[in-house]
């Protein structure tokens, strides 16, 4: 969108869903969407209760949609109170924004081009990438629709005019004006000294931020090139030889973009290094680099990706099936255990059986092993059982 007189094409015939804070550019963004997609906008609002106010702002969202005639959903979060509540509270919104939406629905929020400016800055202030710097993306793929942010090309000034001339009401966040937070600090303090000096500086940070996501581009589909060239990744591992051919500042461009499709928090510099290290460690070792919640392992020359919030959540249809039996148990393997799988005539070995299965050695003693009457009669990942010794 380059105004907020005329339509945005990409919105049109779409089922619109609004993040509405209650704050002047959401409600700004639904008196616009609710003018130009009449009966097409729903509206969600997320109360953090981290002010002493959210309720009265839930409230005021409500009656404003209510208003409009307009569907309106609440959630209820609970956020970790930490020295970095502003990102567990945009982390919690996402996530529970994502899980929302419905298929082909496409999710707006109201972030404009100030909210870009401040961004870069930030990110930047971080020692971020072009992937940081690149901000924030205009529309990207988000649960089962789209996210999408039609102001982002809008400057502030623009929306406080349409909701005067609209005669638009509003809530005003306290927090707004506490700069202990780093964003309020730096629209606060820092961004209108920098502009006695540097004349359209949120447009320039803007176009800033726009050239550094077509940088982003560029990397990811020279990720893609590389990975379909070298057949780097198979089963969401990568082959640690075929990688190992690229030049190191490619190496660490496939990781960060694998990493990124997985879903997984992106590694410091130092924390990258050690997953280059690697892919030159000893054949008969087992390394590992974790941080936060992801680990990467190397076994039989392949790089594995864990994600250890994820592990252990998966359905195993071989407990679905035993579980409601009589005396039924779930034990793990024991040292020099033999089992014989349901199509072998003999006897093996487990540690054999569990090797010649290609299950990495971490994963070996966590596999569940189900029993009914004391008797073994499936293994998670392994299959069906006739007997063991």
């Amino acid at each position: 969108m380059e105004n907020l007189k005329t339509k945005d094409a990409f919105l049109e015939g779409k089922n619109i869903v609004l993040g509405l804070s209650g704050g002047i550019d959401s409600v700004v963004l639904l008196h616009y969407l609710h003018a130009k997609y009449p009966n097409k906008v729903r509206a969600v609002h997320c109360n953090h209760h981290l002010s002493r106010h959210c309720n009265e702002w839930q409230a005021f969202c409500d009656d404003l949609c209510q208003s409009l005639n307009i569907p309106f959903t609440k959630i209820n979060l609970i956020i970790k109170k930490s020295s970095n509540v502003e990102e567990n509270a945009r982390k919690s919104r996402y996530l529970s924004l994502s899980s929302d939406l419905k298929k082909n629905e496409v999710l707006c929020t109201a972030h404009h081009k100030n909210d870009q400016a401040e961004t870069l800055l930030l990110q930047l202030f971080r020692g971020s990438g072009v992937a940081g710097l690149a901000s924030m993306p205009t529309f990207k793929t988000f649960g089962k629709g789209t996210l999408y942010r039609p102001l982002l090309n809008i400057a502030k000034s623009e929306i406080i005019q349409y909701a005067k001339d609209n005669q638009l009401s509003w809530i005003e966040d306290d927090s707004n004006t506490d700069t202990n937070f780093r964003r309020n600090f730096l629209r606060l303090d820092i961004l209108p000294k920098l502009e006695t000096v540097y004349q359209n500086l949120t447009n320039t940070l803007a176009r800033s931020a726009k050239h550094q996501s077509e940088s982003l581009r560029l990397t990811q589909d020279l990720a893609k090139l590389d990975i379909e060239q070298y057949h780097l990744i198979s089963s969401n591992r990568l082959n640690v030889a075929r990688l190992s051919v690229l030049k190191p500042y490619r190496i660490r461009n496939v990781l960060r973009h694998h990493l990124s499709n997985l879903g997984f928090l992106m590694p410091s510099d130092k924390v990258m290094q050690q997953i280059l290290d690697l892919l030159y460690a000893k054949e008969d070792a087992v390394p590992l680099v974790s941080w936060g919640e992801a680990e990467i392992r190397r076994y039989k020359n392949e790089l594995y990706f864990i994600n250890q919030a994820l592990e252990n959540k998966s359905n195993c249809p071989y407990h679905a099936e035993f579980k409601d039996m009589n005396n039924f148990s779930i034990r793990h393997r024991k040292d020099g255990q033999r089992i014989k799988l349901s199509n072998k005539r003999h006897s093996q070995s487990l540690k054999k059986v569990l090797q010649e299965a290609s299950i990495p050695p971490w994963e070996r003693n966590t596999l569940k092993m189900y029993y009914v009457e004391d008797e073994l009669r499936a293994m998670e990942r392994i299959g069906y059982m006739e007997n063991a010794e």
